[in-house]
């Protein structure tokens, strides 16, 4: 169902990868409330083929960046605008990779130039993409940033490895960056903290189908799906959040205020 809480703003969506993706659903939800952006992402995704098909679905360009590269996003802002025709209203970063998840490196046997590679694309990403943003006073008035983590920023997920890390600083920069953005240009910086959801980048964390499952049991509303996720991050896009910045906002039915639940407790313990 469409509101049209979208209709006449402009954006820039980050790392719609496949039909699975936070992204994709947000880009397809994005197009249903009326928007028009432009969708982005590394040129090794691109070579994947697939968001070909979603720039045809929802009568959107493909520009190629490579968002830890400067040079890149300066072009990828500059031709957004061009393309849609003025300033940016809302941005999606949806960007995240752990190099030693990948290569199978435990958390305390990382290999740093893999931490540090994650790390640049996975957070400081954001930075890069809002100080460019942010200094091409690229950014509509009362605009809104939202970037995806998960609340391993804030509890311990042992096989979450160093993406943990990266979620929180990526928080961080949030809030930072969110401050001079609202103080400056009225623009609203906010990280939503999503379930746990069968994506690509997700799939890559060992045992991710059990914690699934588990998270599912202890959620009092169950886990919120990835399209679930778009239809929120739809209302921050939109005129009905304006004051709302600087926030980390839980979109994961209730998982992050629990400490058990009775569906868990069952696996331990037996009726009496």
């Amino acid at each position: 169902m469409s509101y049209n809480l979208l209709k006449g703003k402009r954006g820039i969506i980050f790392g719609a990868l496949n039909q699975q993706s936070i992204a994709w659903k947000v880009a397809e939800r994005a197009h249903e409330e009326g928007a028009t952006f432009v969708l982005t992402n590394a040129p090794i995704a691109l070579r994947m083929g697939e968001l070909n098909a979603l720039a045809e679905k929802t009568g959107s360009q493909i520009v190629g960046a490579d968002a830890t590269s400067m040079e890149d996003l300066n072009n990828l802002v500059e031709k957004s605008m061009e393309i849609l025709g003025g300033k940016i209203d809302f941005v999606l970063h949806s960007i995240g990779m752990s190099v030693n998840v990948r290569k199978g490196k435990h958390y305390t046997a990382s290999n740093y130039d893999f931490t540090t590679k994650g790390w640049d694309i996975s957070a400081v990403s954001f930075h890069k993409v809002m100080n460019v943003l942010y200094n091409k006073k690229a950014m509509s008035e009362w605009g809104s940033i939202v970037a995806l983590t998960y609340m391993a920023a804030q509890r311990v997920f042992p096989d979450y490895n160093d993406m943990a890390d990266n979620k929180a600083y990526l928080e961080s920069i949030a809030r930072s960056f969110g401050y001079f953005f609202g103080r400056d240009h009225k623009v609203r910086v906010n990280t939503i903290s999503q379930s746990p959801t069968p994506t690509t980048a997700g799939s890559g964390v060992k045992g991710f189908d059990g914690f699934i499952e588990y998270a599912e049991k202890m959620s009092p509303l169950g886990n919120a799906t990835a399209l679930e996720c778009a239809d929120y991050t739809m209302t921050m896009f939109s005129d009905l959040t304006k004051k709302v910045t600087l926030q980390n906002l839980f979109h994961d039915g209730g998982f992050s205020n629990m400490g058990v639940s009775d569906p868990v407790m069952d696996k331990f313990v037996g009726e009496e």
